[in-house]
């Protein structure tokens, strides 16, 4: 069954980029504006993403722009996308949302990564100087459900505040493992579309399959990652996107740096190879007028099926990206938005 995109919830997620030229401090005041306006565009949530040792990206203190975004908000749900779980102790993380659940109630997600986020040096600064098993991941999960659960009576430690919040807890990932995990648990699953889309239709299959009912969520809900870049022509959209194209070319160059503004002619002047790369990494990117945005969106939603679209959107001048927002949302005018799940 394919949903129609005016009953598919929208939502942002931020990397909060210092742009080239800019500061820190400006690029959390943009993100809260952009929290602000996406919230007034009927928006389900906004999502902030762990990375370490990166110049252009300070979402770093996930937790702490957390509070900062959904105390600058009143209705939209605000959260991690997410708090990579390896670089983190359960308790920490279930006292931390907790506190933030207590402060914004019914407000606050709580997604969770399986990657460190970062380089080996960082961490080993984040102290995770100890081998990585495959059981660490689900026995944190499993850990983080029951701190963040109703405290039983033979408990002995109980994170205060968490115990009892009930934070959702979602599950993201690139491959098959959080999606098995996600379907086991009966949990919400997002797929990183965004930057790994190579297994986007394999997973959601896994996770549908596998799927069991638990007290969150009765059913399936699928979630995927889409850059998206909306401009009133193609062509300003492309140019607009090239800044997100730079910046996917300094990835795969082991060049991380802070948001290049646009640069023209920048697609025409890669060599083939560097082309086909960038398309991989940004397979399921949405880039162009509102006609040819809605048939991207529309596209990812029939393949997909996907009950809610989590939308990154780099581009260099804000006051253009709330622009592109703009006409993303507008798509979806001439229907009301489905209430999502708690989830």
């Amino acid at each position: 069954m394919n949903t129609p995109l005016k009953d598919i919830a929208f939502s942002m997620l931020d990397l909060v980029p210092v742009r080239e030229g800019g500061t820190v401090a400006e690029a959390l005041s943009t993100s809260l504006t952009t929290a602000r306006h996406v919230e007034q565009l009927g928006f389900t949530r906004y999502w902030l993403a762990e990375h370490h040792n990166m110049s252009g990206i300070a979402s770093s203190a996930t937790a702490v722009l957390v509070g900062h975004i959904a105390g600058g908000t009143q209705r939209m749900r605000v959260g991690s996308g997410g708090v990579m779980l390896p670089n983190h102790a359960p308790l920490v993380v279930a006292e931390a949302f907790g506190t933030l659940a207590e402060l914004y109630p019914g407000r606050i997600d709580l997604g969770l990564g399986r990657a460190p986020g970062t380089d080996p040096m960082t961490m080993r600064a984040l102290r995770r100087d100890r081998p990585e098993t495959v059981e660490d991941f689900p026995r944190d999960v499993t850990e983080l459900q029951r701190l963040l659960g109703d405290a039983q009576s033979e408990q002995k430690l109980i994170a205060n505040p968490g115990a009892g919040t009930q934070v959702p807890i979602w599950l993201l990932g690139s491959s098959l493992f959080s999606a098995q995990l996600a379907a086991e648990r009966g949990l919400p699953y997002a797929f990183a579309s965004h930057f790994a889309p190579a297994m986007l239709m394999q997973a959601i299959e896994v996770y549908r399959r596998g799927f069991k009912p638990s007290a969150q969520c009765a059913k399936p809900y699928v979630m995927i990652g889409v850059p998206v870049v909306a401009a009133p022509t193609d062509d300003e959209a492309q140019w607009l996107a090239s800044s997100v194209g730079q910046r996917v070319l300094g990835i795969l160059r082991g060049q991380r740096g802070k948001l290049p503004p646009p640069k023209a002619d920048f697609w025409q002047q890669l060599q083939p190879q560097e082309q086909a790369a960038i398309q991989d990494f940004l397979a399921c990117a949405v880039i162009g007028s509102p006609s040819t945005v809605r048939a991207g969106l529309e596209r990812l939603a029939e393949l997909t099926d996907c009950d809610e679209m989590m939308f990154t959107c780099d581009i260099f001048d804000p006051a253009l990206r709330l622009h592109s927002l703009d006409m993303v949302a507008e798509l979806r005018r001439n229907g009301a938005q489905t209430t999502a799940p708690q989830a």
